[in-house]
């Protein structure tokens, strides 16, 4: 499989092309998690895989709780599906917990401190209740609880890691908690080894071909936890040598090309980039060989042709319209131009504003 070929592959398997999604719910579900600290990039990665979907479409089934948010693999906010929450926080809590430790210790947080803010979110929040992170503040602070700044931010996220709270909507543009165990009742509870399977072919299925050391990236459990997660599924894979690196994913491998070219006005921290260690695979090589020039075109969002970063763009959302500001790090034909100009076109649809690109 030649490197090019991953990159068409992955577009396929991350259905940027393809048979794309009815729902939203299905797309986070598929690629197991979607990286969401910048809730509207991750609402436009979700809707680039789902066509039709719009801006406040997504609002509603965040806030209906069909996709949930919370920090779990990386120490980062993810969309999740809520039958998934319970077994992907088993999993890779422990490891996100771990990487906090020093964070826990730098402001005083013990497991006395984490067991007493847990009961007063949980009893603040208990019978439906959705509370704001500045509210939640305010009932630890009552409770005995100092909690202000990073150590506010982490005595959130424990409750997050720990089952406790996950998203609750929005109020206007604020963001708020709920109570896990009300929020997704159904949730599944795996044993590890299950739980290590179910994400290791999800995750190949979805992003592959892919490494083990781009899975661990990825879900943020070790290398030598990916690699037994391979093997614990592996007779349900296909390897393939690139370059001395070995790449896995599930089969059948899609053979039809999509019609070229197809150009994609990615988000920040789309799965298509994002999700892998090794970006060699997923950029124009002429791009790659410009990644150490301190270039800050792909500081934003991601312009991508036939599966390769060719450079960034930017937004600006007003009132009236939207302005799409790329930055280019290779050259464009007319062909490739029009495409840019229908991402373009189509994520002005995405937002419900007629749309400039620059």
């Amino acid at each position: 499989m030649p490197t090019l070929d991953i990159a068409h592959q992955r577009l396929h398997n991350q259905r940027l092309v393809g048979a794309p999604f009815e729902r939203p719910n299905d797309v986070v579900r598929w690629l197991g998690a979607v990286q969401a600290q910048d809730y509207a990039g991750a609402k436009w990665a979700v809707a680039q895989r789902t066509p039709g979907a719009s801006n406040a479409g997504l609002d509603r089934v965040f806030e209906d709780g069909g996709v949930l948010r919370t920090h779990v693999m990386r120490p980062t906010w993810h969309f999740v599906a809520p039958e998934d929450i319970r077994w992907l926080l088993a999993l890779t809590g422990p490891r996100v917990h771990a990487a906090n430790a020093s964070y826990y210790r730098k402001f005083e947080l013990d497991d006395a401190v984490f067991g007493r803010s847990h009961e007063l979110i949980g009893d603040a929040l208990r019978g439906g209740a959705r509370l704001t992170r500045a509210e939640l503040a305010g009932v630890l602070r009552d409770g005995g609880v100092e909690a202000s700044g990073l150590r506010l931010a982490y005595v959130l996220m424990h409750a997050e890691l720990d089952g406790v709270i996950c998203s609750g909507g929005l109020r206007g543009k604020q963001f708020t908690y709920a109570l896990l165990e009300e929020r997704a009742p159904r949730a599944r509870i795996l044993a590890r080894d299950e739980a290590l399977a179910e994400l290791t072919k999800r995750y190949l299925a979805s992003h592959g071909p892919a490494t083990a050391h781009d899975f661990a990236w990825w879900s943020g459990l070790t290398v030598a936890d990916a690699k037994v997660g391979i093997e614990l599924v592996k007779s349900q894979l296909v390897q393939e040598l690139v370059d001395g690196k070995t790449f896995w994913f599930v089969p059948p491998v899609t053979t039809a090309k999509a019609a070229s070219p197809v150009v994609h006005l990615l988000p920040n921290y789309d799965e298509h980039l994002v999700a892998y260690k090794d970006h060699g695979p997923s950029f124009d090589p002429a791009v790659f060989r410009q990644l150490d020039a301190g270039d800050d075109a792909l500081m934003a969002h991601i312009v991508v042709v036939d599966g390769l970063v060719v450079g960034g763009w930017r937004r600006s959302v007003r009132r009236n319209d939207v302005v799409v500001t790329t930055n280019l790090l290779v050259g464009l034909d007319g062909a490739e131009q029009a495409g840019l100009e229908a991402a373009a076109e189509d994520y002005g649809r995405f937002l419900g504003l007629p749309v400039s690109l620059l």
